[in-house]
């Protein structure tokens, strides 16, 4: 058995220990992705698609950079979309700032005149409406299901997506965008 004599020596060991412990334990409490919630091992190139807010206004995808976006692609007459769209809501109040926002981007042919109503109907308040309705987005985000959901990074890059409703305003859920918002 070595016997250290420097208390320098012991200090700097001790020192080490304790800030690699620490690391250990941060990376352990990160919050893991929820159920179904399918995150890249490396951020995913996105196509710069068009589509228009509720306005008419001409937006892309690069309209959002410097923030992390959930982009939910979804359809008036899709059941499931339907169920979600309160707690995509929810979520854009609690969550929704300078950091971070849910775009809820609709596909319905018909546009505004369907999407408007449906968010008076169900008491939509906090998210803005975006709109594709030339079938050309869900081809260029290779969306094979309604709702699918695609979690976009400051620098315009898909980190995640999930396909299939989530409840957006879970406690588990709000914890894991909260963690990736602040470490992005």
């Amino acid at each position: 058995m070595t016997v250290l004599r420097n208390s320098g020596t012991v200090r700097r060991l001790l020192g080490s220990a304790t800030v690699l412990a620490l690391a250990a334990f941060l990376y352990a409490c990160e919050p893991a992705p929820p159920q179904n919630f399918k995150l890249h091992d490396a951020p995913k190139p996105l196509p710069e698609i068009t589509f228009r807010d509720g306005s008419g206004k001409g937006l892309s995808l690069a309209a959002f950079r410097g923030k992390v976006v959930l982009l939910n692609v979804w359809a008036t007459w899709c059941g499931p979309c339907r169920r979600e769209m309160p707690a995509l809501d929810r979520l854009q109040a609690k969550l929704g700032g300078p950091g971070f926002t849910v775009a809820a981007l609709s596909i319905d042919r018909k546009g505004i005149e369907v999407v408007r109503p449906f968010y008076k109907e169900v008491g939509i308040r906090n998210l803005a409406i975006y709109i594709s309705s030339s079938g050309k987005a869900t081809g260029q985000l290779a969306v094979t299901g309604l709702p699918t959901t695609l979690l976009i990074g400051r620098d315009g890059r898909e980190l995640g997506r999930l396909v299939g409703p989530a409840e957006w305003d879970a406690p588990k859920m709000v914890e894991f965008l909260k963690g990736i918002t602040a470490k992005r």
